[in-house]
């Protein structure tokens, strides 16, 4: 079973890096390019790295799983009565779990300071601040396997509900009113600032109510932590790592359709200068006598 694990990840890179023109070769480099200016944002950023960063991110469940796959193979400690002896080295309280989970946050962060020395542009300071607030959420979720349980629930799970609720509402509100700009919907979400909100309604208004508030649930699912029968049940498990991926799929579509609407709206818009040109030209043909 071991030897079975450890030839499906070996297949699976090298399918990435066959040099070979099979396999959709350009669109494999160029999906371990954008991981490689991921993971070392020196460049300037562009759509795809943060477009692949931000789905890295909700792909914690798997991480998680990767990182105690490959650490059980390591310590030959799969499929035999050694598993459940590898808590010691593999199990929850394992310091590699929070990096392995923290890493894509960090990368994402530093994107946006990249983008502000490149830009200037105060946003990107405040979604780095954003990515900034699941720092705590981690670690202090890891904290539980490291403290005493009296300590855990007297100061640190009141913290860690605290970065829990703080990041979940920031990032509903960053996707609703900068990633989807869809702030149009409620005064809540309003800025000084035109939005693209005319330009969307195109189709159902329906719609759009609907992803915001799947949305805000969604991004509550970790409440499931909090019930320790609920916690410790696969299905469950199994269950929030599957809504996640639903949400991330609806962030996905309305983010690229946000990008698609600045795009359509920034091409088909003349420059200031030459509307100025167009309308005067149109007060002298409305003023000129053409009789003879």
């Amino acid at each position: 079973m071991c030897t079975l694990q450890v030839l499906l990840y070996i297949a699976i890179a090298i399918v990435l890096i066959f040099p070979f023109d099979i396999f959709y070769l350009s669109s494999r480099y160029f999906f371990l390019r954008t991981l490689w200016r991921i993971a070392l944002p020196l460049q300037a950023i562009t759509f795809p790295d943060f477009f692949l960063a931000d789905i890295l991110t909700s792909m914690a469940k798997v991480f998680s799983d990767l990182e105690r796959s490959i650490c059980r193979m390591v310590h030959r400690q799969v499929a035999t009565i050694a598993w459940f002896e590898a808590d010691s080295v593999c199990g929850s309280h394992s310091i590699a779990i929070p990096l392995v989970l923290v890493f894509p946050y960090l990368c994402r962060l530093l994107q946006c300071l990249r983008q502000y020395k490149d830009t200037k542009e105060k946003t990107t300071l405040l979604n780095a601040l954003k990515y900034s607030t699941a720092v705590p959420v981690i670690f202090l979720s890891a904290l539980k396997y490291h403290v005493f349980p009296h300590k855990w629930s007297s100061v640190y799970r009141p913290l860690w509900l605290l970065s829990s609720v703080i990041n979940s509402l920031y990032s509903f509100y960053w996707d609703v009113t900068r990633d989807w700009d869809l702030s149009g919907f409620s005064r809540i979400f309003k800025f000084n600032k035109p939005s693209f909100f005319s330009n969307l309604l195109y189709g159902r208004q329906w719609i759009y109510f609907w992803v915001i508030g799947s949305n805000l649930i969604l991004r509550c699912t970790w409440t499931y932590k909090l019930s320790a029968h609920l916690r410790h049940n696969h299905l469950t498990v199994f269950a929030v790592a599957v809504l996640e991926m639903l949400r991330r799929f609806q962030w996905i579509f309305f983010r690229v359709e946000s990008e698609w609407n600045k795009i359509t709206k920034s091409s088909f818009q003349l420059p200031t200068s030459e509307m100025l040109k167009e309308d005067e030209k149109l007060k002298l043909l409305a003023s000129t006598n053409h009789d003879i």
